[in-house]
């Protein structure tokens, strides 16, 4: 079982859990966070600012990104 830690960066705003959560592999690190996003999203994007982004990364146990799921508002002028 591997450990992994969330992040969530919007603007200048970037915050990593403390806690780690355990994961069965990667797959499964993969589906949580696919999990998580879906519930907060709604949310966010209600929140969201022309010409901005929100990210949510799970980090390894050494704090090193392994997956980025990324939502941006682009103004197309």
């Amino acid at each position: 079982m591997a450990l992994y830690f969330f992040r969530i960066s919007q603007g200048r705003y970037s915050g990593a859990s403390d806690q780690p959560f355990e994961f069965d592999s990667r797959e499964a690190a993969w589906t949580e966070m696919t999990a998580v996003c879906s519930n907060l999203l709604s949310g966010i994007s209600r929140g969201l600012r022309p010409n901005s982004e929100w990210r949510m990364e799970m980090l390894d146990e050494r704090r090193k990104p392994v997956f980025c799921i990324r939502l941006t508002a682009d103004t197309l002028d």
